[in-house]
């Protein structure tokens, strides 16, 4: 090993946990590297980085002005003081971060210190602040985050996770002045209930919408791509984002390891350039492995309602769309479709007179027929069933969703899965499950499943046929005029479904 190696320590910190990731230097000077060049020489720009973990943002902020202001500040102290003083800004998430970020960015914990690399500050955070918060509850919620009451009400020894920046109507006056140019890494989600079963709600949304209310001229945050097409309660959030033609650039990375090496988020990630006054198309870079795929195109093509993530797709979606069928969704049961949560278990395990067969959470039980609470007029149809949840598939070619297979007469099921159907004949059932094994089928459902959940509104974007034929792949190609190009890349996104005899 070469003994002068001297690494960047911020390149070797390990996240504290996958909702709260140190970003490393390399991809914040790819980020940084979407604004405009002329911002490195002007001293009049103002940054904030409103979630400051290890200052790496700011200190690369600096290291970049410091070259670019070089003509225009010659004295280096000079220039060093007016940085740090009139041009960056940070909030930190934690008291401890607090600190690593001012020795990333002073180059010691006190930004007066008698170490810190500028003489500029009389008080020791300078201008990298941090003070406790406690949430708003109101109803056992946060008014202004969401969180539990339950969870986060904690004594002045534990971090309420109460972040700064988002907990305040007036985030303008946290330093009283505007700024033009606000980045960061947000947290992404806040356990909501804790314990076994914890669900967890989004926060970044919350960091983008209140640097907004900011105006800055240019806007930059890396975050979950779960937005695209699901999330907890991001429905408006995610018209927001798709009808702003303020953002023009998207980098997309479906693996998230890509970006963050070592790191699993479902869904993949995303970082983003919103630009104040250039208005117009999005330029769409999508990373995956070594392939890299650029478009400009509209965020929110027209008749979707939301992101879809490859430009590959594009094309293939317009064909379909241009035909004007109705969705699949319409044959597809909501959640509970006969009443039972994925938790029941009031079955017994062994058939007796008289019963009807449920399929439960890896199981397969039977109950009285009367004791099914709702739709008991399907139990006696034809139907098709398939689990809810199923991996995530960050990697491809993938399989998207579980195996279905028929629910025949004198059957039902719990919430575990969702119910295709009813339908009047077997031959019927099972050409709609030809349709479902198909490639072509499946890439419509990658459109909008980005985390293991397969809910109903994953179809949404599939569009029906007429079941009394089977299909295949090579009748659904020919039907909707696909290119070679288009068929290779379903092909290379969609790996085969075996499915067992029946």
């Amino acid at each position: 090993m070469n003994s002068n190696y001297n690494p960047d320590v911020l390149a070797c910190l390990a996240n504290l946990s996958n909702d709260e990731v140190f970003t490393p230097p390399k991809l914040v000077n790819e980020i940084l590297d979407l604004l405009p060049q002329k911002i490195w020489s002007d001293k009049n720009v103002t940054f904030l980085e409103p979630v400051c973990k290890s200052g790496v943002f700011l200190r690369e902020i600096a290291k970049r002005l410091m070259i670019g202001l070089v003509l225009v500040i010659p004295d280096k102290q000079k220039r060093i003081n007016h940085i740090l003083k009139n041009q960056l800004f940070g909030i930190a998430i934690t008291e401890l971060t607090s600190l690593l970020s001012r020795r990333s960015v002073y180059c010691t914990k006190s930004a007066n210190g008698k170490y810190s690399v500028t003489d500029a500050f009389d008080n020791p955070k300078g201008n990298i602040l941090f003070g406790r918060i406690e949430h708003t509850w109101v109803n056992g919620k946060c008014k202004l985050c969401g969180a539990s009451q339950e969870v986060y009400e904690r004594s002045n020894d534990l971090e309420t996770h109460a972040y700064q920046f988002i907990h305040t109507e007036k985030p303008e006056e946290i330093f009283n002045m505007k700024f033009d140019v606000i980045l960061g890494n947000p947290p992404y989600q806040l356990n909501d209930k804790g314990g076994t079963g914890s669900s967890a709600i989004p926060l970044y949304n919350l960091f983008i919408q209140q640097a907004k209310k900011l105006e800055p001229r240019y806007l930059s945050m890396i975050i979950p791509a779960r937005w695209y097409a699901g999330g907890k309660g991001l429905d408006n959030f995610r018209n927001e984002m798709l009808l702003d033609n303020k953002i023009r650039k998207i980098f997309d990375y479906p693996i998230s390891s890509d970006c963050f090496p070592g790191v699993s988020i479902k869904g993949g990630v995303c970082y983003f350039l919103w630009d104040k006054d250039m208005p117009g198309l999005c330029e769409v870079t999508t990373i995956r492995g070594n392939s890299i795929s650029k478009m400009k195109r509209p965020l929110r093509e027209k008749g979707c309602e939301i992101f879809i993530r490859y430009n590959e797709a594009i094309a293939i979606y317009r064909k379909v769309k241009s035909q004007k069928e109705d969705s699949i969704i319409g044959q597809i049961s909501p959640r509970k479709p006969f009443g039972f949560a994925s938790t029941f278990k009031s079955y017994k395990s062994e058939p007796f007179a008289a019963c009807i067969k449920i399929y439960a959470n890896k199981e397969v039980g039977y109950l009285k027929r009367k004791s099914v609470p709702q739709n008991q007029h399907r139990i006696d149809q034809y139907k098709i069933y398939i689990s809810t949840a199923y991996g995530a598939g960050e990697d491809f070619p993938h399989q998207i969703i579980n195996k279905p297979f028929i629910g025949k007469p004198g059957t039902c099921c719990t919430e575990t899965y969702i119910v295709f159907g009813p339908y009047p004949s077997k031959i019927i059932a099972k050409n709609v499950i030809s349709y479902i094994q198909t490639k072509f089928f499946r890439f419509f459902v990658l459109f909008k499943k980005n985390t293991q959940n397969a809910a109903r509104g994953v179809y949404s974007l599939v569009p029906t046929q007429n079941f009394h034929e089977p299909w295949t792949d090579k009748k659904l190609y020919k039907k909707y005029g696909l290119t070679k190009n288009e068929i290779d890349f379903i092909e290379s996104m969609i790996r085969p479904m075996e499915l067992e005899n029946e």
